[in-house]
């Protein structure tokens, strides 16, 4: 048997998406799984067991239709079995149709519709703390599993990247196993998702108020001056446990460091999902545009805990409408003060941290 599942696009989803892969393999331990992500996403899935092989969707097949075109022949020639698409765009449908294979999942919703015999419905309210992206997506492949269904995504990092990001504490002079290390997530991947800085100092400096904690900053080298901004805004004390100099080279790099800090904060994305595929708990800051109950996947208000402004302040989204949330979202972000977030935050550090505040 073989079979392909795509999903095309962000981390998050890709890491979501991989549940499908795991399940699937631990089925059929002799089917051959395939997986076609974007390439920036690759880091998250490789060393997968689950996953035969990785084909990666390049931006070269979007901007080009004869590359396009022998890239859904080469689809059509693998022969697969089923073809589960889990993205539910156009280009994903097109593959998924041109396929051929005799069993082509994917959700029911119009513009797509035509490229799936088997369209699964999906519903829009949370009905587990899984969340709605992980439900959603168990709904396209429960039906072609006899074994319990596990729906925790994973990363399989090898012993020797483990060791690699060890080797990098250490010669920061710090001991994970002695020091609570924090990494944050201080910038999301669009201004619309990034909590203001004013208000994101006043959480760290708040988090550095432990005895023996540092902590790591998750950016990319062009954010290097909003990071140095957001430093510039924090008390003598948090610049003194920040370590702004330990950064990772690539996106595997920082997998093995995020494997062997205590806790994972910050906002909403990729790098929050990572942390919950580690195994590590985090506690997340929702933009006021994005819907909390499809993304706070695993929610349980310990191990995992998440705020969002409508928790707080239900009342100025009486009117809401998710597209002008996101364009004027500045003036919602300026409600959602870090005193709303402390009390939250708070308790999640004296659960999961050596030193209470």
């Amino acid at each position: 048997m073989k079979i392909l599942v795509i999903q095309q696009k962000m981390i998050g989803d890709v890491l979501a998406s991989s549940i499908i892969c795991n399940n699937l393999k631990n089925e059929y331990p002799n089917a051959q799984i395939d997986y076609l992500i974007h390439p920036f996403t690759k880091a998250v899935v490789e060393h997968n067991p689950n996953i035969d092989h990785i084909i990666l969707y390049t931006e070269e097949l979007q901007n080009n239709k004869i590359r396009l075109a022998k890239f859904l022949w080469k689809i059509r020639k693998a022969k697969y079995d089923i073809v589960i698409d889990a993205y539910g765009k156009i280009e994903s449908a097109l593959i998924t149709r041109f396929s051929g294979a005799p069993r082509r999942i994917g959700f029911a919703k119009k513009g797509t519709l035509w490229a799936y015999n088997f369209p699964v419905r999906h519903h829009n309210t949370a009905k587990t703390t899984a969340g709605l992206a992980i439900e959603r997506r168990e709904n396209l492949f429960k039906n072609l599993l006899t074994k319990p269904l596990d729906n925790l995504p994973k990363i399989f990092l090898t012993e020797e990247e483990s060791k690699t990001a060890l080797q990098l504490f250490c010669s920061h002079g710090i001991d994970p196993s002695k020091e609570d290390v924090v990494m944050m997530s201080i910038l999301g991947s669009i201004e619309e998702k990034t909590y203001p800085k004013k208000y994101m100092a006043d959480l760290i400096n708040l988090i550095a108020k432990q005895d023996k904690v540092k902590i790591l900053f998750n950016y990319l080298p062009q954010q290097s001056p909003d990071v140095k901004e957001l430093y510039n805004l924090c008390s003598d004390e948090a610049q003194s446990k920040i370590i702004l100099d330990f950064t990772s080279s690539d996106l595997r790099s920082f997998i093995g460091i995020l494997s062997h800090c205590k806790v994972m904060i910050g906002n909403d994305g990729g790098a929050v999902n990572i942390a919950k595929a580690l195994q590590k708990p985090t506690f997340t800051i929702f933009s006021p545009w994005i819907r909390k109950e499809s993304w706070s996947i695993f929610e349980d208000g310990y191990f995992h805990k998440a705020v969002h402004l409508r928790d707080f302040l239900p009342e100025v989204f009486a009117d809401e409408n998710r597209k002008e949330l996101k364009k004027k979202f500045a003036p919602y972000y300026e409600l959602f003060r870090p005193e709303l977030i402390r009390p939250a935050l708070t308790d999640f550090l004296n659960i999961h941290l050596q030193n209470h505040v």
